[in-house]
């Protein structure tokens, strides 16, 4: 059987043609689950959200091949599907404005992120000016009706850090700024948008847990080490595309540049990363405390929505095609990753 060579063979002073990413995948032992109204959630989405959008058929195209009613599905396997719905518009929503942001300015994302504020603020009142807010108002519109006040309020706070973090790495990127490792890390965890979508499981699954457990250290422990695994990972995943384009808001960029790291062993080193937030997460979910019986069981299908996320995440980053193109489950197979030229 002839053996694959990994080793990049490109000499010392030509930049490397390809990389081999972690085996992350199998570090991960959750149970990976799917939603059985996927098909439904997906098809009405898509509708949703191309409905007066002018989008081009590329565009669209992206967002067939993006998958995100899958991610939706493996994120929130047991969700009903009305819940199951808003989730998925969200993460759609999420996406889109993840792609249009990424060509705006600080000023442009604080916009942007004031019309949506807004929005989610005064829903009764306010008229959002923009695409994306009106898009907002219709789903929250229908999340209002089931979620607690606690969730409502987590999704606004976390979203108005979000925006903060993007108009912060717009910035960033316009003065070619490469932040150090630990202030990365505090702002990623922001642009991730992972934070909203943990009040999404409580909205998702109908929970009512007290603002005092969501706040206690080990609850929050646990949606930290999953953000980290879920942002860090897609930073690896993403690199390729990322550095095609000169984005340097990736952890591998960081790591190199503060570590002195070739390109190769900074991807190692982002990939323990990954595996050590998936052992923080193991290690705190055996250690969660007790709040009595009915307390302990929303809790518990929070933290499984959280472990449904790490595993999902995973699994669908070699579905879609967002960061492989068609070739995904053959890079999930070899973890080879050969590199695109950068674009002038």
């Amino acid at each position: 059987m002839q053996q694959h060579n990994l080793v990049d063979t490109s000499s010392p002073c030509s930049p490397p043609t390809k990389i081999v990413i972690p085996d992350l995948v199998s570090h991960c032992d959750f149970p990976l689950r799917n939603n059985r109204h996927r098909k439904q959630a997906t098809v009405e989405c898509k509708r949703w959200l191309f409905r007066g959008g002018n989008l081009s058929e590329k565009k669209k195209n992206a967002f067939h091949g993006l998958k995100a009613g899958l991610l939706t599905s493996m994120c929130y396997p047991n969700a009903a599907f009305p819940q199951l719905r808003v989730c998925c518009d969200f993460m759609n929503w999420l996406f889109h404005l993840d792609n249009i942001s990424d060509d705006m300015n600080d000023r442009g994302t604080s916009c942007t992120g004031i019309d949506i504020m807004n929005t989610l603020w005064c829903s009764e009142t306010y008229r959002p000016t923009t695409r994306v807010g009106k898009m907002t108002k219709d789903f929250w519109g229908r999340l209002i009706p089931t979620a607690t006040p606690g969730m409502q309020q987590r999704f606004r706070e976390t979203m108005d850090f979000f925006f903060q973090a993007i108009t912060q790495q717009a910035m960033d990127r316009e003065a070619g700024v490469v932040p150090d490792l630990e202030s990365y890390i505090a702002l990623r965890r922001d642009t991730s948008g992972c934070k909203p979508c943990w009040a999404l499981i409580e909205y998702a699954y109908n929970l009512n847990i007290p603002d005092e457990v969501m706040d206690h250290p080990i609850i929050r422990n646990l949606g930290e080490a999953a953000n980290d695994l879920v942002t860090w990972s897609n930073d690896i995943f993403s690199y390729n595309v990322e550095q095609s384009k000169g984005d340097t808001h990736n952890m591998i960029v960081v790591v190199m540049q503060q570590e002195g790291l070739d390109l190769q062993s900074a991807v190692e080193f982002v990939g323990d990363l990954c595996q050590q937030s998936i052992d923080r997460f193991v290690a705190d979910r055996a250690n969660l405390p007790s709040w009595g019986p009915e307390i302990d069981r929303q809790v518990a299908i929070y933290v499984d929505g959280l472990a449904d996320w790490i595993v999902g995440s995973l699994h669908w980053s070699f579905e879609s095609e967002r960061y492989f193109g068609k070739s995904g489950l053959e890079v999930k197979k070899t973890r080879v990753v050969n590199l695109h030229p950068r674009r002038i």
